[in-house]
């Protein structure tokens, strides 16, 4: 048993471990309810004002809505009408050529303005987004699945708007999927083929499809650019950022079953995430570039805000801080942790990671007030005149609430990974990668 603190609203948030996690879950969930146009269900990228909607926060919440009836924090028919409004509006929102749709061949553009549903800061028309958006779509599928006329027409939804997606166009002529497309100029020349990545729920969901399959030879050929490394006496598939080895792992089991790299380097992709995190955790510890609070209690980069760009001399020595940028071991690093991104690691290492969860509400107070969970990132170095932990990001992101909400959900009872379980373009996509074992062969 924890003893028991307070954060600065009066809210017990160090107790049992459940007691813990299910405070932090119904916390992080609250950007949920207080970040959604409830006229088409859009949820804000962060909560700064005038944010645009994020696709991939739309999928995120779409699942999250599911966690939540399962915790008693909205009833069952109010997750239903949240989830009709924000599948519905997909289904009905423009799609086409012009620079202000919504989407274009299925696919949705990364942001959305809050209000209209138009694209906004020329963004692109996001591959890897909106998976993340249809892997929330087909887990509210996965989920309502009562007979009756609004959970029929989730299901019947979801799946439409799976369907229309054209894979194959995405692939521009190619065995790999680009990036993206705009209007302005077509497709954008990066393609998800380099280097171990979030595109993992992409890849499995474009193969998986009933109507415009990709083939399985780009994603061995993406496969075949993963790099294996030895750190800190831990050998493993190497990413930088801990984001990657969470992200599409919120909705993809790969515990116990194995494509033919997994099977060449004799761990998955589940274990592969557990090294990962303690890799992050022995860097925080070694602190090679001198950190201030870096170590056993405090560690977690990834894709997070951060107090820059700026660059400032710090006790003697010039240090480059960045913005919003993706961090980690052998990537960026100034110093920035960011908490979510522990919380997210929670069903890989969750021993390392509740200490350290408990050190970070206890001990650091990183809790926002107002009921909205864990601070973004933060950063004890950056020279600012707020004591103990220096810069603070004063916004929350959906896409760190969301993890964090749906890894708490996976790790008491799988609850997610159960539901995709029973998503067959899901089982579709990773037999065509070539996974097998586990649960895979048992269904």
């Amino acid at each position: 048993m924890v003893k028991k603190d307070k954060n600065s609203t009066g809210n017990d948030l160090v107790g049992t471990e459940t007691e813990m996690l299910n405070e932090l879950l119904k916390e992080s969930f609250e950007y949920f309810l207080q970040n959604t146009n409830p006229a088409n269900g859009l949820i804000a990228d962060k909560t700064q004002k005038e944010s645009p909607c994020s696709i991939a926060v739309v999928g995120l919440g779409l699942s999250c809505y599911t966690v939540a009836v399962q915790h008693g924090l909205i009833t069952r028919q109010d997750a239903i009408e949240r989830t009709l409004t924000t599948l519905r509006y997909f289904r009905d929102a423009p799609q086409g050529l012009h620079a202000r749709a919504t989407g274009y061949k299925g696919f949705y553009y990364h942001f959305l303005h809050m209000e209209t549903g138009e694209r906004v800061w020329e963004s692109e028309l996001s591959t890897v987004d909106t998976a993340l958006f249809i892997a929330g779509a087909l887990t509210a599928a996965a989920y309502f699945g009562n007979d009756t006329q609004d959970e029929k027409e989730i299901r019947q939804i979801a799946d439409g708007l799976y369907r229309r997606i054209d894979w194959q166009w995405a692939l521009n002529g190619g065995v790999t999927l680009s990036h993206g497309w705009m209007p302005e100029s077509g497709f954008i020349t990066e393609h998800w083929n380099t280097g171990y990545s979030e595109a993992m729920i992409l890849y499995i969901l474009a193969m998986g499809s009933p109507t415009y399959p990709i083939g399985e030879v780009g994603y061995h050929e993406w496969v075949s650019t993963f790099e294996w490394k030895n750190l800190y006496g831990i050998e493993h598939l190497y990413a930088g950022p801990l984001f990657i080895h969470q992200l599409s792992h919120i909705w993809l089991d790969f515990k116990g079953i194995k494509d033919d790299y997994n099977k060449k380097v004799g761990i998955d992709y589940f274990e592969n995430s557990c090294r990962a995190t303690r890799i992050q955790q022995q860097y925080a510890i070694d602190n090679p570039f001198n950190f201030k609070m870096y170590g056993k209690h405090c560690w977690g980069l990834s894709a997070s805000d951060g107090p820059g760009p700026v660059t400032k001399i710090v006790d003697g020595r010039k240090i480059k801080f960045y913005n919003y940028t993706a961090r980690g071991v052998g990537c960026p690093d100034d110093g920035t942790v960011s908490p979510w991104a522990v919380v997210a690691s929670l069903p890989f290492a969750p021993d390392i990671v509740l200490d350290t969860v408990r050190h970070i509400i206890g001990q650091l107070k990183l809790v926002k007030t107002g009921d909205r969970g864990l601070h973004a990132s933060f950063n004890a170095t950056f020279p600012k005149k707020v004591l103990p932990n220096g810069w603070v990001s004063p916004w929350q992101f959906g896409l760190n609430q969301g993890p964090v909400v749906l890894m708490i959900a996976n790790c008491q009872d799988a609850m997610i990974w159960k539901l995709m379980r029973q998503c067959p373009y899901i089982v579709a996509g990773l037999r065509r990668a070539g996974f097998t074992g586990g649960w895979l062969d048992k269904g």
